[in-house]
């Protein structure tokens, strides 16, 4: 198989011009500008460099793709992720798992439970998260980002932080059977 990164124009040509001093001239004058536009062809792929994009290159990208709420203070790897997922997120915004992607890029692990799992008023829902920050530095911005990607007749009942600690518990279990017996 030939590769188009390394492949050279005379090899390419058919054997019967292939030796005609003139052909091979161009065909090697020809390589260079070849390897370059080559070369230039991977910078197309936007979405495949996502990770050597710079501040502003995601900036501009987040401008142009929209994802719902991106705040340009974000760190570089949350706008990255953000601006990736701009079209999956405008294909399914206004559903359950459109808030918990958002959630868990912004905020780490969070889950959406609808009114009808926790017997609450019809179209309410309520988020839970382990964050401890959604209560204290972020909680506007939690707010903000649920409501950048939910049903616009939902309406956020609650947010409950969850917290799981490693809890060093020792039980112990005796079982005595048989008979006893005193002399």
């Amino acid at each position: 198989m030939i590769n188009i990164q390394t492949v050279s124009l005379l090899d390419l040509l058919p054997p019967s011009i292939r030796s005609d001093p003139a052909m091979a001239a161009a065909a090697a004058a020809l390589d260079t500008e070849l390897q370059e536009t080559t070369g230039l062809i991977t910078a197309l792929d936007i979405f495949g460099r996502s990770a050597e994009w710079t501040d502003a290159e995601t900036d501009e990208l987040a401008w142009q793709y929209n994802p719902p709420y991106y705040d340009s203070e974000l760190p570089l790897n949350q706008k990255r992720v953000l601006v990736q997922n701009a079209i999956p997120f405008h294909r399914h915004k206004g559903t359950p798992g459109a808030v918990e992607e958002l959630i868990a890029i912004l905020f780490g692990e969070g889950a959406v439970e609808e009114w009808w799992q926790y017997g609450g008023d019809p179209y309410h829902f309520r988020v839970l998260t382990n964050n401890a920050d959604v209560t204290t530095t972020r909680a506007q911005e939690f707010i903000e980002a649920v409501d950048a990607v939910k049903r616009l007749s939902a309406v956020l009942d609650s947010v409950t932080i969850t917290q799981a600690e490693d809890l060093p518990l020792y039980f112990g279990v005796v079982l005595h059977i048989g008979d006893h017996i005193t002399i």
